[in-house]
């Protein structure tokens, strides 16, 4: 393992000292961890650009990250069980996944720090680790970071091409060379020729190039225009909801695979160290890893290039749960890799998506997301976690289907696939709005309502039952084309058009891009497109709920119809595109009509259910019946029939 030292800068009772059941108090440890790394050892040299980063005198290179730490004040009373959650651009995810909570999640550049939610993490005993491990997250108070110096050849910065994707909410002259704010690689050369600048409507399109003279690499104070490697301004400016990309000569690369490293190290000094710097005491038995979005599709590279074993050959993490990463990975091991990057249309990572191997959609490749974990017959188990937002994306299915999408595949035995019917990329948004408060993006219906954590807690519990107690989880749950529960997305047209919501005009499909033959310094930008993936959805009921998958409450005993899609609102551009081709995906609320109502072919909430006792009795016995199927714990029961009361009072306001 590569940690040279742990520093801590604050160690406090978390909660002033609140005892959580029987657990009691925990401590809240916030630090830096110190790591350094032999290039020359063959456990290292998977990491790109390892070898062009500065060494110290004895020819290692040293990097750190920040570090948060929660964990019971008495380790005696632990459940010896580690979860380290792999940030999301800076961000904490598990608490909001897990907890219900806001802590953690950044909402218009806030860190809340009051809420932990309901504290279930902290009840069972758990120990929560965070590590940064993204170079470029913002630099804002509350986010986690990894600092390194940057790639070099003899001293020289190295240069290379990069390639990026920008959409906005409105019409904007200028835009900032990077995602969400992260810090961007500068254009080496402000007055390069030969950058490109296109558009296009829909990201399986071919682009449309701008005249390099219609834009510039600058930035306007206010006062003029001046030149700016980290900006591009077009005078004509950028219109609302057009899909701009770039490709550009950049400097200032770091070597990305630090982050990989990283969480590798960070986790087995915490495991299995007995070093005085260890908070955890070395009393952990089995460790966890938990990502969200950009986050999950770290743990899918993690998972790629095997990193989960340490320089002892023992395993790092004994179960992996990538939720809503769909099919995809990203530039975590990439020289300028952009860590924010999260479509198949801007990222060479795509393939391969299946856990088993396969052929690429051009049958030029084969290979199989847990290849390498196979090879060393590693014991350690993974959920696929997603929802039905990833499968509208266009890539989800391709983690059980052939790359054509018209044939079922297996997975491995220590592995299982769950989709979250009918719900969104995110936990669903109460009360009903139609608009993002953390971006102002606005949707044509009110964005999906459905709180899926109650879901999530059960699989968490489920994954470490099978880790720690060999107790067999429940069965992979997902469309099929065998079964006719996955079809394509064009023939759900007709149940839609009976339903009162504009259905998508187009489907992007995924396209392998030709990046070159290496994706981790790739040299062909812009990429080459070639043939489409498949893709299919899950089929769904009269009302349009989604039938493939775990069914929440909300979508097996139905107040609407809940969709994974959205259209993007006329006010914030491209009303015609769904909601998070360029970011996380948002679905949507259409409620049923309170009564009969001959212009909604759904039947009434009044048909459906007599009274609101009726309704809430079949919440009920639906909701045990997933307890008994392991789908949901009886820690959520009585918060279940607590929010469809509420959800009943407003649907018949």
């Amino acid at each position: 393992m590569s940690i040279k030292s742990i520093e801590i800068k604050e160690n406090n009772l978390l909660e002033n000292g609140k005892n959580f059941g029987q657990v009691g108090q925990y401590r809240e440890i916030i630090g830096i961890a110190k790591f350094i790394l032999d290039p020359n050892d063959d456990y290292n040299k998977k990491i790109t650009d390892l070898d062009n980063l500065s060494t110290n005198s004895d020819g290692h290179v040293e990097f750190s990250s920040d570090i948060h730490i929660m964990l019971p004040a008495d380790m005696s009373k632990s459940n010896k069980k580690i979860i380290y959650d792999v940030n999301n651009r800076g961000n904490k995810v598990m608490l909001s996944q897990f907890n219900s909570a806001s802590r953690g999640v950044m909402v218009a550049g806030v860190a809340p720090d009051d809420d932990l939610g309901n504290d279930f993490l902290m009840i069972q005993g758990y120990t929560l680790v965070w590590c940064g491990w993204s170079h470029d997250a913002p630099p804002v108070n509350g986010k986690l970071r990894l600092f390194s110096s940057e790639i070099s050849n003899q001293g020289e910065p190295i240069k290379g091409k990069i390639y990026s994707q920008f959409q906005t909410i409105k019409d904007v002259e200028q835009i900032m060379l990077s995602d969400r704010m992260h810090t961007p690689y500068p254009a080496f050369d402000t007055n390069e020729r030969d950058a490109i600048l296109s558009y296009k409507k829909y990201p399986d399109e071919d682009a449309i190039v701008i005249p390099r003279n219609k834009w510039r690499f600058a930035w306007n104070d206010g006062n003029e225009i001046i030149d700016n490697p980290n900006f591009i301004h077009m005078s004509d400016k950028f219109k609302a909801g057009i899909m701009y990309q770039i490709s550009y000569t950049a400097y200032g690369a770091k070597s990305t695979g630090l982050g990989l490293a990283a969480t590798r190290d960070l986790i087995s000094f915490l495991k299995y160290s007995d070093h005085n710097d260890n908070p955890t005491e070395n009393k952990i038995d089995y460790a966890f890893a938990f990502g969200v979005s950009q986050s999950g599709r770290f743990l899918r590279q993690f998972i790629y290039l095997d990193f989960n074993y340490d320089d002892l050959g023992r395993e790092v993490f004994d179960g992996i749960m990538p939720h809503v990463a769909g099919g995809m990975r990203g530039e975590f091991n990439q020289r300028f890799g952009q860590a924010s990057k999260d479509l198949p249309s801007v990222i060479s990572q795509l393939y391969p998506s299946a856990s088993i191997i396969t052929d690429d959609i051009e049958q030029s490749q084969k290979d199989g997301l847990m290849e390498k974990f196979n090879q060393r017959k590693s014991q350690s188990k993974v959920f696929f976690v997603n929802t039905g937002a990833e499968y509208w994306r266009g890539d989800a299915s391709l983690i059980h289907t052939s790359a054509d999408g018209k044939q079922d595949l297996s997975s491995p035995e220590n592995s299982r696939i769950y989709h979250l019917s009918s719900c969104m990329h995110g936990p669903g948004i109460w009360p009903l709005t139609d608009t993002q408060e953390v971006d102002g993006m606005k949707a044509q219906n009110y964005l999906n309502s459905i709180d899926y954590t109650p879901l999530m807690r059960a699989l968490l519990i489920n994954l470490d039952n099978w880790v720690s107690k060999g107790i067999e989880p429940p069965n992979s749950s997902h469309p099929k084309i065998n079964d006719g529960t996955g079809v394509t997305p064009n023939s759900l047209r007709e149940k839609f058009s009976k339903i009162p919501i504009n259905f998508p005009e187009h489907f992007s499909f995924p396209r392998k891009m030709d990046f070159g033959d290496n994706e981790d310094v790739i040299d062909n930008i812009p990429p080459k497109n070639g043939k489409s993936y498949g893709s299919i959805v899950s089929e769904v009921d009269d009302d349009g709920n989604e039938i493939a998958g775990i069914r929440h409450p909300d979508v097996a005993i139905p107040l609407a119809t809940s969709t994974p899609w959205n259209l993007r609102h006329s006010d914030v551009g491209a009303p015609y595109q769904i909601i998070g081709l360029t970011g996380g995906p948002r679905g949507a609320t259409v409620p049923f009509s309170k009564n009969k109502n001959k212009n909604d072919s759904r039947l009434s909430i009044s048909e459906r259910y007599p009274s609101k006792k009726h309704y809430l009795d079949k919440i009920s016995d639906y909701s045990k019946d997933l307890i008994n199927k392991r789908f949901l714990l009886e820690f959520d029961l009585d918060n279940i029939l607590s929010r469809s009361g509420e959800r009943w009072d407003f649907f018949n306001k």
